[in-house]
């Protein structure tokens, strides 16, 4: 088992051009098997517009720490909290993809009180199946057996949609490099504490800070429909598909995701 004492995390503090406005920081939480570098269109859209952003990798990933063992959402969300002390900052809009949404939403249930607004983007609020925990702690362990080489090749095509492929092979060698550089240990367990996650639907009702929900329309993980049920779950949230994407819009079509993420930060009061 892991250790829930935080860990300081390899991370990105990205300072704002100057604003007549005091915008609220974006504290962005890379998905699995990724890492920091995924937020690279955001980055540079939100500090062209004024924004302080922070970018972590998470324990096991890009150049944080590795702990092998089993790394639980909640302490994935410590971690953060954690950083987010170090850089004296009380309060973030915070938004996720994949995995980094639902380590936003384990967030939320632990420090309600730091979180300004979400973004959940490509990500599912449900506990794992029993099947899905059999599913998981399998691959977690190949990847220990054998890296995540061969696991990066058979799923790239689910990672981004096969049109993106095509039109730009740049954006899939980027997400091959994240996944083939990442530590097996981190990833597997990673992967073995996502299925003991909890179930998140609940705590969507009860949220009441502005929301806002994106998906790929051609995601295959984590269906428009799901991104659909949290929506009608959460009392203050805006819908975006972003059509073409897979599971990576924010890579894929970054202009519309950041048009859609400007917008929606735009209706957001000053920090």
């Amino acid at each position: 088992m892991t250790t829930s004492a935080p860990i300081d995390l390899a991370h990105d503090d990205h300072s704002p051009a100057r604003s007549p406005r005091r915008r609220p920081t974006v504290l962005l939480v890379h998905g699995h098997p990724f890492d920091r570098s995924m937020w690279a269109p955001q980055v540079t859209a939100l500090t062209a517009a004024g924004y302080r952003v922070v970018t972590p990798d998470l324990r096991g990933y890009g150049n944080s720490e590795v702990v092998p063992g089993i790394t639980t959402l909640d302490v994935f969300a410590e971690d953060l909290a954690a950083l987010l002390d170090r850089l004296d900052i009380p309060q973030v809009v915070i938004g996720g993809l994949s995995m980094g949404g639902q380590i936003v939403m384990e967030f939320c249930r632990l420090f309600p009180e730091r979180v300004g607004a979400i973004v959940l983007a490509d990500t599912f609020p449900r506990a794992e199946t029993p099947e899905g925990k059999v599913f998981r702690n399998g691959v977690a362990d190949r990847l220990l057996a054998e890296g995540l080489g061969g696991y990066a090749d058979e799923v790239i095509d689910k990672m981004v949609a096969p049109a993106t492929i095509a039109a730009k092979p740049e954006v899939a060698a980027h997400v091959l490099r994240m996944m083939r550089s990442t530590s097996p240990e981190g990833a597997a367990a990673a992967l073995r504490g996502r299925a003991e996650r909890p179930d998140y639907c609940e705590l969507l009702t009860q949220l009441t800070c502005p929301a806002w929900v994106v998906v790929g329309e051609d995601d295959v993980y984590t269906p428009v429909s799901d991104a659909e049920y949290m929506h009608r779950q959460l009392s203050d949230s805006t819908l975006t598909v972003v059509a073409g994407a897979g599971h990576m819009p924010n890579l894929e079509c970054p202009d519309e995701f950041n048009a859609a993420l400007l917008a929606f930060l735009e209706t957001l009061p000053d920090a």
